[in-house]
């Protein structure tokens, strides 16, 4: 509850609620020396708690928010359990992706779209495959190969302990961030939505996100009743396994915002949105005509939510980065070696970091509605995987090693089965169990541009 507590009063929420939470369970869930459950139930239940207070800001009863420990585990990884038609989805890591070895030291790639992998294999000199890469990177200093991948836009980073991470100005510029940062950005009537009979429903909810950690924080919201958009562009590339499994609750609608029309779409949607979820390239929305004072000036109350990699501020703050890079750059994987015994780096048995900003994220966006219903205001909430990295750190260290590495049999029991736009879905069930409004999907997931890009 110790962790719950500090999350809660860091949105700026009513501690009195705190009371209706019952957490079960106990560490380990999964094999990790680090808290990877206590981060995965505490966070989905932050996020639960949030709605449920919404839902009882607006009109509807108190209510108990209860998760399970395993369960939440679970959910932390649920892209590994999707099932279409009993099968499970193709594995979606490159086969260049991963760790190598250099010159001093390890350096780990991320090549999950065609076009990092095509930049990488260009900065190196060599052939498009894993031999040629490993024998290239022995010529390259692990940091000067992240230099010049980060000055190209290619996404690798080298692998640093927990004490060169901190030691680093941009390890010092997280630590003086928040883990949910919620500012009031602009000026706007307060917004008390009417009884509904979900915690967000009639909540109109933008999500502009790829991946896991973005998406997530649309899905949770999704699971609570808001209406999500999900506006991606056709040019995009996307991981199939990761839409599924994240796109339960959404419609998908696509635009092109390289073109005005595209632009004049989105900015419609916008004024009739109440939150907007981004997590691209930090300033590439901006210079769209989408960044936080864009949307708000557009759409007086509006929410705000930024996802990066690496935070607003410190020399990294417009890099790229997913959840494997910043395991490796800020410690963890130095850390969970040295735990395991092991001398090749090891990274954590979840994208803990993705997840647990996806959770912080919907936690953050509900928590300003929060505010926006009580003062009014526009707000802009902002979440980095590298903070939520520090934050799991705070979390303190456990004996994990000895838990198995729970299968597709070990959660059937977690496990619900719908239709969807892809064949008959499996997919782990939400962790937060609500007693007046459980949490559902009420549409399920579908092909990116199968809707129109408007409201219902």
């Amino acid at each position: 509850m110790e962790a719950l507590a500090g999350l809660w009063a860091g949105a700026g929420l009513d501690a009195e609620a705190l009371e209706r939470v019952r957490l079960t369970g106990a560490e380990p869930v999964l094999p990790s020396s680090f808290a990877v459950g206590i981060a995965a139930q505490t966070s989905i239940a932050a996020a639960g708690l949030a709605a449920a207070e919404f839902h009882r800001l607006r009109g509807g009863p108190a209510q108990r928010v209860s998760v399970d420990m395993r369960h939440a585990g679970a959910e932390f990884r649920s892209e590994r359990y999707v099932r279409v038609d009993g099968m499970a989805a193709p594995d979606p890591w490159d086969p260049i992706a991963g760790l190598y070895p250099t010159a001093d030291g390890w350096v780990r790639l991320h090549t999950n779209f065609a076009h990092h992998r095509a930049g990488v294999v260009r900065l190196l000199g060599c052939a498009d495959e894993r031999g040629a890469v490993a024998a290239a990177l022995l010529g390259w200093r692990a940091e000067a190969f992240e230099s010049a991948a980060a000055e190209a836009g290619m996404c690798v980073t080298a692998l640093r302990s927990f004490t060169r991470f901190d030691a680093h100005p941009q390890g010092i510029a997280l630590a003086a961030q928040p883990v949910i940062s919620i500012e009031r950005i602009g000026d706007a009537p307060a917004e008390l939505a009417p009884a509904a009979d979900r915690p967000l429903a009639g909540i109109r909810v933008l999500d502009l996100t790829r991946i896991i950690a973005g998406p997530v924080c649309g899905r949770t919201l999704a699971a609570h009743g808001a209406e999500v958009l999900l506006i991606t562009g056709p040019h995009l590339p996307a991981i199939p396994s990761l839409v599924i499994d994240t796109g339960r609750g959404k419609r998908a609608a696509q635009l092109d915002l390289r073109t005005a029309d595209g632009r004049a779409c989105l900015a419609e949607l916008v004024r009739g949105a109440d939150v907007f979820v981004q997590g691209y390239r930090p300033g590439g929305l901006a210079a769209c005509g989408f960044g936080p004072a864009d949307t708000a000036r557009l759409r007086p109350g509006i929410v705000h939510v930024s996802l990066s990699a690496w935070g607003p501020d410190g020399p990294w703050a417009g890099r790229r980065g997913f959840d494997s890079l910043t395991q490796t750059a800020s410690g963890f994987n130095v850390a969970e070696a040295e735990a395991a015994g092991e001398t090749k780096p090891r990274a954590l048995p979840a994208q803990a970091l993705d997840h647990a900003s996806g959770y912080l994220c919907a936690l953050g966006a509900t928590a300003a509605l929060h505010r926006r219903a009580r003062e009014g205001g526009s707000w802009h909430v902002q979440v980095s995987l590298a903070r939520t990295g520090q934050w799991i750190r705070s979390l303190g260290r456990i004996d994990g090693f000895g838990c198995a590495d729970p299968g597709f049999e070990d959660v059937r029991d977690l496990m619900e089965e719908s239709a969807s736009g892809f064949g008959r879905l499996s997919g782990v069930r939400h962790a937060a169990i609500l007693s007046a409004t459980p949490a559902r999907w009420a549409l399920p997931p579908v092909p990116l541009g199968t809707h129109a890009p408007s409201w219902t």
